[in-house]
């Protein structure tokens, strides 16, 4: 059902919808959590990269505590790798854990992800200012993971700089690469823009094969400047899975991607995508990855790009690499363009089967069933003044930027189960369905 309407809720299909709320965080720096009428049901004063709610679960049965980024580091260009501390709060506001100061460099300068483990650490993908090698004398933004203890303590790292040579770039890929580094140094976004890193858990590949590479501890990545997912082996380090950088052939114009449906189908040219992880158990799809195909510019040597593909969510089955299940707006019988995100964006799969599908560009969250059909949509009112998916950053801080522009960016949305929040932000019957009545 449609709602004539700019902003907020313009579909909603109750019979099909998976009814949740749905936290995100905004360009003006506040994480909100929604019901499925858009009604705003809390909120907190701080941004997250992402904002997350945590299972009471894995937090001690408390209810309605996020996972945020808290402070920056002073003097800073700003935005997402200038976070000096990160940290939990309550659902009233207060903050109960944070880490950064005692990180190397005193920042955590954490960015794009983070993981609560079973064991009470935490995962965070970090940004690592250093020399790499194999780019050359200058110190570049390189990325890489901590795992932190309760107490602030490192217990494991992981820096992408010292895992190259497994990324599978060809010859002309590395000369892309290095050339690129030679000519922004000092990006601060990064030579590979890592975007996110999860991991495994429990999972059907490693119940059939406990020597799988599918361990349960073990990291799925994305890089999307590189186009590379990957699996990292814990207990090593090492690469032990692998898609991209290049997707049958290395890229080249005779190669363009356009849209096809048959499937299932080998997996072809990802482009800048974002959020692979491995749908959980008890879901549909469990043991599949799930991934936000951008078909953004990327690569090295950068990927073709269709001229009428948009964005794709695709759910991959990872022992075979190939697609079995694909979402592009032809599905809602819409152009391929009009579902385009060329940077940020999520999808979650949902206990009933549908997805919830973030595009992040345009601010617009909504929810698919199996067959395509839209059931939920969103489109955020919050605006703010920024640089692309930056908008904290002051224009006279980027090098080369002279103006701002307004923003509706989301970098990502969480659906949250009723039971993960104290019991005031549920709906309330009078309000169901009071703007839209199906």
């Amino acid at each position: 059902m449609n709602v004539p309407s700019a902003t907020g809720v313009i579909r909603l299909d109750r019979a099909r919808v998976h009814d949740s709320l749905i936290l995100f965080g905004g360009p003006d720096g506040v994480s909100r959590l929604i019901d499925l009428d858009g009604e705003v049901r809390h909120e907190w004063p701080f941004y997250g990269v992402p904002a997350r709610i945590i299972d009471p679960a894995m937090n001690g049965g408390r209810l309605g505590d996020i996972g945020v980024q808290l402070s920056e580091v002073e003097d800073s260009p700003g935005g997402i790798y200038a976070n000096r501390t990160v940290g939990q709060v309550s659902w009233e506001g207060d903050v109960l854990w944070e880490w950064g100061s005692e990180a190397p460099g005193g920042a955590a300068r954490q960015n794009h992800d983070w993981e609560l483990l079973p064991n009470g650490n935490r995962l965070f993908l970090v940004t690592i200012p250093r020399v790499v090698p194999g780019l050359g004398p200058q110190v570049v933004g390189d990325q890489g993971i901590y795992e932190v203890t309760p107490g602030g303590d490192i217990a494991w790292s992981w820096r992408a700089g010292d895992h190259l040579q497994e990324f599978g770039f060809s010859e002309s890929g590395w000369e892309h690469l290095r050339s690129t580094v030679d000519r922004r140094p000092d990006d601060v976004w990064g030579y590979l823009e890592m975007n996110s890193m999860k991991t495994l858990g429990p999972n059907k590949w490693h119940d059939a094969d406990p020597e799988t590479v599918f361990q349960p501890d073990n990291i799925i990545f994305s890089t999307r400047k590189a186009n590379v997912v990957g699996i990292i082996d814990k207990s090593t380090g090492a690469l032990v899975w692998r898609m991209g950088p290049y997707y049958g052939e290395e890229p080249g114009a005779e190669h363009q991607r356009i849209n096809r449906f048959s499937l299932p189908r080998p997996v072809d040219q990802l482009s800048g995508q974002h959020n692979p992880h491995f749908i959980g158990e008890g879901l549909p799809g469990a043991g599949n990855i799930l991934v936000f195909d951008n078909q953004g510019g990327a690569g090295y040597p950068p990927a073709p790009l269709g001229i009428y593909a948009g964005s794709r969510v695709l759910e991959i089955d990872p022992s075979t690499k190939e697609i079995v299940w694909q979402y592009t707006a032809e599905d809602s019988g819409r152009p391929s363009w009009e579902f385009h995100s060329s940077f940020v964006s999520n999808a979650q799969r949902l206990p009933n089967g549908n997805t919830l599908i973030t595009e992040g560009m345009r601010g617009r969250l909504f929810q698919v069933t199996r067959e395509g059909e839209i059931v939920w949509e969103y489109r955020s009112p919050y605006e703010a003044p920024g640089i692309a998916g930056e908008p904290e950053v002051q224009a006279a801080t980027v090098p080369g930027v002279d103006r701002l522009s307004m923003t509706r960016l989301i970098y990502r949305s969480q659906a949250v189960p009723f039971e993960w929040v104290p019991d005031e932000a549920a709906p309330t019957p009078e309000l169901v369905g009071q703007r839209i009545s199906c």
